[in-house]
């Protein structure tokens, strides 16, 4: 299979070198390049690629708001200069990541990754902060969410359902008791064995029936249950 790919970069030697290494990959089809976001949203709405190898930091906008500018099913190869704080902006879902200087090997098994089914993302112990990224799939596209617009997360088998500030929802395949590890616990509390909120949408809590509460959060008509383990907890934290 052919791949037809676009490089958006800023730095004209970086595209020159990326353009080299692919011409070493027959499956890759180069149609285009681009500078900046904006001639890059221009490039894959008219070449209409199968996969982007996107920088990060570029003047005026960056490679996330590129992702949130495009709505076609791309695969998304970042490319950037840094290491472990920027991998920590789109370690979920991201098909892969390269370090400049690219590595030749390194961007061989990143192609190889194109034909490859997609799986669960490997299990990560490293904690998320409240302004870093997630990369996650929204419709037939993915794009970036900050933590910090997560309202809150539901269980949904071995999905976690989640939902955000802006009203959507989106389903990722990862257990509740991943994000509960992960998520910054200070602003983010389990108050029951299927969900996980934000503490900065709760609007108030109400005592329910048989011991338990009902949370209501900013712009969710139906309130959450919080059973009674929980209850002190979110006291605590909201105290």
């Amino acid at each position: 299979m052919t791949w037809k790919a676009v490089i958006v970069d800023d730095e004209r030697l970086a595209r020159n070198k990326l353009r080299s290494l692919l011409a070493q990959h027959p499956q890759i089809s180069l149609v285009g390049e681009a500078d900046g976001v904006d001639s890059a949203v221009e490039t894959i709405e008219r070449t209409r690629p199968e996969v982007v190898f996107l920088d990060i930091q570029m003047p005026g906008k960056s490679g996330f708001e590129l992702v949130n500018h495009v709505n076609l099913p791309l695969k998304i190869i970042f490319v950037t200069a840094f290491d472990e704080y920027a991998i920590r902006a789109f370690e979920v879902n991201a098909l892969d990541y390269l370090l400049k200087p690219v590595n030749p090997e390194r961007l061989a098994k990143a192609i190889e990754r194109l034909a490859t089914p997609p799986t669960a993302p490997e299990k990560s112990s490293r904690p998320l902060e409240y302004d870093d990224f997630l990369f996650l799939p929204f419709g037939d596209s993915s794009r970036f969410l900050r933590v910090r617009e997560i309202k809150c997360i539901r269980a949904a088998d071995v999905y976690s359902e989640i939902f955000t500030a802006g009203g959507e929802k989106t389903l990722v395949l990862k257990p509740l008791n991943e994000w509960e590890e992960r998520l910054p616990e200070k602003h983010f509390i389990r108050i029951h064995r299927s969900t996980i909120i934000s503490i900065e949408f709760v609007e108030r809590v109400e005592k329910s029936f048989n011991y338990s509460y009902d949370v209501y959060l900013r712009g969710v008509g139906e309130p959450f249950t919080m059973s009674r383990r929980y209850a002190a907890r979110l006291k605590d934290k909201m105290s």
